[in-house]
């Protein structure tokens, strides 16, 4: 069975959702502009578009590859104090951004520490809090209204940063981004919680925890589904500005584009949390997948124009992130919260090593096939792929001591 919240030493749910949701909003609002950047960096500084790409393809390795000892961190010590870190790391990586000149200065800082700075400021880390602190039976709604905040951040971070481009330059824009990440570490405080009582009995480590997950079918199926989640959004999410650009729409269609995804994306994040309480969040799971694929195909095949990317933005913006909720969801329910934020980073590491592919993918055959069509398509394979997979998946309570599916 999954382990009940204690009532003792626990944080009011009120204020980890107001100052969780802050903090996801903040997180991933900024990262959520990057794609405004790629011409102008890449025209300032004489670069190919692959440049460009491979630097926020390592971003999204580095944040998968190190969501899973952020987690373990978080889960031991706290999230406080990983908050914390990540907030400087952020705010130091989006000054050397605008400072790099060359693209491995610019990979080191918009990838490597940026990439680091994301695993410790966003879902895995404040997740982690609100299963703690969350009732059971509450705590796919929470998840629900904290990835809504950041789609929140989304919609208000794009045209705040088109903005700060337009009137400060590029560099300078990265740079008043770097003073507002440090916002997180008041927030931080926020989610600072209360010593746990020792626990009693039989605890389970660290290296039977990932080997129970990782031996367990749902999970692994969680996990490629998620890995295909990464590769549709980064890709888009990236790339689509410049795609618009490239089919002679202008700038401020791919500014509305993204920003409408983000807007969208706060009902469609909340509508799929609370789903998660009445539905079976695999079959969610699985209509989400499918619906990104079947709204790819009417895009590519309906003629393009500035309302047939606002009609798609709206409708992927509704899909985007709602995976998130019920992922997490069934993760803690199959598990428990004791190692959550952990096997949450794990995860989220399969959806990071698909954004690394998404991302990297588009610049590279962008620049040897001059379209991103083979992309798109392959966008949409995954998605029927990542549909079927998640249909068996068993979101029930693991029973410890007996057979696990293999």
């Amino acid at each position: 069975m999954s382990q009940p919240v204690a009532t003792a030493n626990r944080l009011s749910m009120t204020q980890v959702l107001i100052c969780g949701a802050a903090i996801v909003t903040l997180s991933m609002g900024i990262r959520h502009g990057f794609g405004l950047w790629l011409q102008p960096v890449t025209m300032d500084r004489g670069w190919s578009r692959e440049t460009f790409a491979f630097a926020l393809a390592i971003q999204n390795l580095m944040w998968g590859l190190t969501g899973p000892f952020a987690g373990m961190l978080a889960d031991r010590y706290g999230a406080f104090k990983v908050l914390l870190a990540g907030a400087l790391l952020y705010a130091g990586g989006l000054v050397l951004m605008a400072l790099a000149t060359s693209g491995l200065a610019f990979t080191g800082s918009a990838g490597l520490m940026i990439g680091m700075a994301q695993a410790g400021t966003t879902y895995a880390i404040v997740y982690g809090v609100i299963g703690r602190n969350v009732a059971p039976e509450k705590r796919s709604w929470a998840m629900g209204i904290t990835a809504a905040a950041g789609s929140f951040g989304q919609f208000l971070m794009v045209p705040v940063e088109n903005w700060l481009i337009g009137a400060f330059g590029w560099q300078q824009a990265l740079i008043v981004l770097g003073c507002l990440a440090l916002a997180i570490i008041p927030l931080a405080f926020g989610m600072k919680e209360p010593a746990a009582p020792a626990p009693v009995g039989v605890q389970q480590s660290v290296g039977q925890a990932v080997r129970e997950a990782f031996g367990y079918r749902s999970f692994q199926l969680l996990m490629a589904g998620y890995f295909v989640c990464g590769f549709q959004v980064v890709f888009i999410g990236v790339h689509m500005p410049s795609y618009l650009r490239d089919n002679g729409l202008t700038p401020d269609v791919a500014t509305t584009a993204l920003a409408l995804i983000g807007l969208f994306n706060v009902f469609g994040t909340y509508a799929a949390g609370s789903l998660g309480q009445r539905l079976p969040k695999p079959l969610i799971l699985s209509w989400i997948y499918a619906l990104r694929s079947v709204a790819i195909v009417a895009f590519l095949l309906l003629p393009l124009t500035p309302m047939s990317v606002y009609i798609f933005s709206a409708v992927m913006g509704v899909l985007w992130l709602s995976t998130v909720p019920p992922t997490n969801a069934v993760v803690a329910q199959i598990f428990g919260i004791k190692h959550f934020s952990m096997l949450g980073g794990f995860v989220f590491l399969s959806h990071q090593i698909g954004s690394f592919l998404g991302v990297w993918l588009g610049g590279r055959l962008y620049d040897s096939t001059g379209s991103y069509d083979v992309v798109w398509w392959l966008a949409v394979g995954l998605g029927v792929m990542a549909a079927l997979l998640n249909l068996p998946v068993r979101e029930t309570a693991i029973e410890r001591g007996s057979a696990q599916p293999a």
